[in-house]
């Protein structure tokens, strides 16, 4: 059984565990005030080309999600996000069991626009309903599109123009960054965004992700948010020596292309069958169409989601691939896939 589920079902690239390895006995301040944290931020600063910002390394990406927002809003404040955000469908009420509303709007390719925040925006717009806050974002979005930079910097202006936080869930940034389609850089996010983050567990980290702060006015004592929420690590080295290894190199952007490339090739063998795609996915998240009769054969074999029903006949499912996707495996699929069509 070969999985194309996630693309964290690996568990470390080799050059993060060899550095674990051999600094796993020298000793270090804990808490993330180590000298190998202390090394990513100043690599991160140096990879993004911006000072002035505040850098954080934390576990996961719903428990960045939930102590960055949380923190950054008021009680009565919400969050606007797209219907598919991993915030309103997959973290389990996370940010509203902190007290804030998740305003889910529909959307068509998981992107939000100002022609769809507008309308929330009109429809509170009185104490008597609760107050949107922050925009949030992903990209990829949950189902493998991305923003364009003259997209992103719409929503930037629209945010300031209209006293909106506008923060970016970054868990699969390295696969947008590489996208043939990207145009956009981690200096045009720090730069119109007022917080994002960097997701390394989905690109070779064992766990970790990069929060990144922007807006003066959001970095005060946000080290006591996180220390509240649970999220401050004690072996914060482990984060620091893992978030170095990924950047220093560009180890980060080597890993993110491999799992697109296996996406292409995946992709292009899928189409020459003559199967269509749910949405086009320049990432490495593909939403391929098949017969029902095939996906419970393919299912023997792989293991991937089914994402949504198309008609009685027909679903279309998730392949995602990963730093580690083996080309031969996706040739093995593309093949199977054939003997089953035929």
């Amino acid at each position: 059984m070969y999985s194309f589920k996630n693309d964290y079902s690996e568990g470390v690239h080799p050059n993060i565990l060899k550095t674990l390895v051999e600094t796993n006995l020298i000793q270090q301040a804990g808490y993330g005030e180590d000298e190998f944290t202390n090394e990513a931020i100043c690599i991160l600063k140096n990879k993004i080309n911006k000072e002035d910002i505040d850098i954080h390394l934390l576990v996961g990406g719903t428990q960045t999600n939930l102590i960055a927002i949380s923190a950054f809003l008021r009680p009565y404040e919400a969050v606007i996000s797209a219907n598919t955000g991993h915030i309103f469908v997959n973290e389990t009420g996370a940010i509203e069991a902190t007290g804030h509303k998740v305003i889910a709007v529909n959307v068509n390719d998981g992107k939000l626009r100002v022609e769809d925040i507008k309308p929330v925006i009109e429809a509170h717009s009185s104490e008597h309903a609760v107050k949107p806050k922050l925009v949030y974002i992903s990209n990829p979005t949950e189902i493998g599109t991305i923003y364009q930079k003259n997209e992103l910097e719409e929503l930037s202006q629209f945010c300031k123009e209209n006293d909106l936080l506008f923060y970016m869930d970054g868990a699969r940034l390295g696969s947008a960054l590489v996208a043939k389609e990207n145009d956009l850089t981690l200096l045009d996010f720090a730069t119109l965004l007022d917080s994002f983050y960097i997701g390394g567990t989905k690109h070779g980290a064992l766990f970790g992700e990069a929060l990144i702060i922007s807006n003066n006015l959001l970095k005060s004592n946000f080290r006591f948010n996180i220390k509240q929420k649970g999220g401050l690590l004690a072996k914060g080295r482990a984060l620091g020596i893992q978030f170095s290894e990924l950047f220093k190199n560009d180890l980060y952007l080597e890993v993110s292309t491999h799992a697109n490339i296996m996406a292409e090739v995946l992709h292009n063998g899928i189409k020459e069958l003559g199967f269509n795609f749910l949405i086009n996915s320049p990432t490495n998240q593909l939403f391929p169409i098949l017969p029902n009769k095939i996906i419970e054969k393919l299912e023997q074999d792989y293991s991937f989601y089914r994402w949504t029903k198309v008609d009685e006949n027909n679903s279309a499912i998730r392949l995602v691939t990963s730093w580690a996707t083996l080309e031969t495996e996706v040739t093995k699929f593309i093949k199977a896939l054939k003997e089953l069509k035929n």
